[in-house]
């Protein structure tokens, strides 16, 4: 395993699409290992694979409930609306107010390929879109009503 770099919001990779995973192959393994400890090194909640400069649509969450792998993810039912704060490991310092569905239901491959279906609600919610979202070329701070400086000092 090993800590990668995870790109800043002015880097134009992560504005870009990522691809399916069309073979989950041992490099993905290590992709999805790579990612968790980056994710952890970093103290972050959610990892997607752009941000660390690789086009693939493979995301990582962990809201404190055990670790969530995800290959392919795609939300196939969403209900409510929560508004609240949101940050991001490619946005450092900066937390925005973003309007998220409350409930949402994702599908995807798990690493052995199997699918899966998860469902979230309240913070998972809000992870499973943001990073859903980096797959996509979306930021939060795309959606965010308004901005504010993280306190630091809490």
């Amino acid at each position: 395993m090993a800590i990668r770099v995870i790109l800043k919001d002015t880097d134009p990779l992560l504005r870009q699409i990522s691809k399916p995973v069309e073979e989950i192959t041992p490099r993905i393994h290590k992709l999805l290992d790579d990612m968790a400890e980056t994710m952890y090194d970093a103290e972050g909640v959610g990892l997607a694979a752009p941000q660390i400069a690789i086009l693939k649509r493979v995301i990582v969450i962990d809201i404190g409930e055990g670790l969530i792998e995800l290959i392919n993810p795609e939300i196939i039912e969403k209900d409510g609306v929560q508004i609240g704060p949101e940050g991001c490991l490619s946005v450092p310092g900066v937390v925005g107010k973003v309007s998220r569905a409350e409930h949402v239901k994702v599908k995807a491959l798990d690493r052995n390929g199997k699918e899966r279906i998860y469902e979230g609600h309240g913070l998972l919610a809000r992870a499973f879109q943001h990073e859903i979202d980096h797959l996509n070329g979306i930021l939060f701070t795309d959606l965010a009503e308004e901005y504010y400086k993280e306190d630091l000092n809490l």
